[in-house]
């Protein structure tokens, strides 16, 4: 790492740092310790459990049980964004997700239903992969998964939606939420028969506690934001996806007319597995970015310094708070973060008082309920454009900004980031 991007990191200033291990896919594509063929084999899980899906939760029933989102176009919050220039902005509205309603959903359910799968296969429940899996909503099947505990360690928005469809199949389930979890998301875990169990530490001392718990239980899963690959591969399921929703607007994405991914970022499976997931099914038209808050850029610290999990905030003497909870992580997966070498195009940081104006900004511009988290997206084309990277090279381009959650936010809490956009005016 050099030392003006050390010094940038330390400082707390807002920071865009280009990638200069970031190689063509064709060079990286055989080394790669995820390959689309795992990912495929995601997408036909989430597949084969869609009727079930559709049949446990009523808001997945119009859409046979897919998890998906919308890419909506956004031009006023693009004008503000870009001015009026050639460049086309939308917005992945993940924020909307029905069930879980973040980014989370599709890996978090992903890894949920990964355990359910190989549970019910082993015990007899299914017959294999063509049986009818809305068996498994069935009152036989509920029994058996009530001898199962679920266990992950989560900032917030992971624990939903492990929380929700875990407790829906009828496992036990238990969320251990670092101090940084938001009040609203323990009280949604709990509505719904989850145990929360708080701590005073963070992210990694909550993931840590579940995972030393878990090894000493046979029958507890424990499923690892930091290192599962299950996780991973579900969130890498909408890069795959994405083609066919440009391919529907008309986009076409290539050298000549790349597609620019603004992905917010903690611990990095869900940016990681779609970015990876993109740059598969789009070759090296694709690129991408990730946003990160100012006192929480682990991704950006492990990957400049080349020392992964080696290396924390907190070594650089940042506190690793911020008001984007989902972001609130000291140290990165080693996992993602290796595998993030030679994909990612670049990562920048972004202060909480900015992720407050643009939560406000997209609230006015657009009508998106968005958390601060998924605010951080915005402020990606900017900052690229103005870093003139040479993979650009004025080409005109398509961003898509990742909306990661916000869809949930209740009513108070909204207001009170409104409130304090208008305090910063």
């Amino acid at each position: 790492m050099d030392a003006a991007t050390e010094a940038a990191l330390r400082a707390g200033r807002p920071f865009f740092w280009a990638n200069p291990d970031r190689r063509p896919l064709a060079v990286v594509r055989e080394a790669l310790a995820v390959t689309l063929a795992d990912i495929e084999a995601a997408a036909a899980r989430l597949d084969r459990f869609a009727p079930l899906l559709a049949g446990l939760f009523p808001e997945l029933a119009a859409c046979g049980g897919r998890i998906e989102s919308e890419l909506l176009p956004v031009p006023t919050l693009a004008a503000r964004l870009l001015g009026h220039g050639s460049d086309r902005v939308l917005l992945k509205a993940d924020h909307r997700l029905p069930v879980a309603g973040s980014v989370k959903a599709r890996g978090g359910f992903h890894a949920v239903l990964a355990v359910a799968e190989r549970l019910a296969l082993e015990a007899g429940l299914l017959a294999g992969a063509d049986d009818d899996y809305r068996k498994l909503g069935r009152p036989a099947a509920r029994a058996f998964f009530a001898d199962h505990t679920l266990s992950v360690g989560s900032t917030g928005n992971l624990g939903l939606s492990i929380g929700i469809l875990g407790r829906a199949l009828g496992f036990a389930v238990t969320v251990h939420m670092s101090a940084e979890a938001r009040d609203w998301k323990k009280a949604r875990l709990r509505s719904v028969g989850a145990t929360v169990v708080e701590h005073a530490g963070d992210y990694t001392a909550a993931c840590a506690e579940a995972r030393t718990q878990a090894a000493a239980a046979p029958a507890v899963h424990f499923i690892d934001d930091e290192n599962s690959r299950d996780l991973f591969w579900g969130y890498a399921v909408a890069g795959l996806r994405l083609p066919a929703q440009l391919c529907a607007l008309g986009i076409d994405v290539s050298p000549e007319h790349p597609l620019c991914l603004y992905l917010p970022c903690g611990v990095g499976g869900a940016p990681g597995g779609i970015a990876l997931g993109a740059r598969l099914a789009l070759g090296d038209g694709a690129l991408v970015f990730f946003a990160e808050p100012t006192e929480a850029p682990c991704m950006l610290l492990g990957i400049a310094s080349r020392r992964h999990a080696a290396i924390a905030v907190t070594d650089l003497g940042l506190s690793g708070r911020t008001l984007a909870d989902g972001l609130a992580v000291a140290r990165p997966s080693q996992f993602v973060g290796r595998l993030m070498e030679p994909v990612v195009d670049g990562l920048y940081t972004v202060a909480d008082e900015e992720l407050v104006r643009l939560v406000a900004a997209a609230w006015r511009d657009e009508g998106l309920r968005l958390e601060p988290a998924a605010a951080a997206a915005l402020a990606g084309p900017g900052l690229v454009r103005a870093a003139e990277m040479a993979v650009l090279a004025g080409r005109p381009a398509t961003h898509i900004l990742w909306a990661t959650g916000g869809g949930l936010l209740p009513e108070a809490d909204f207001a009170a980031l409104l409130a304090a956009a208008e305090g910063q005016a």
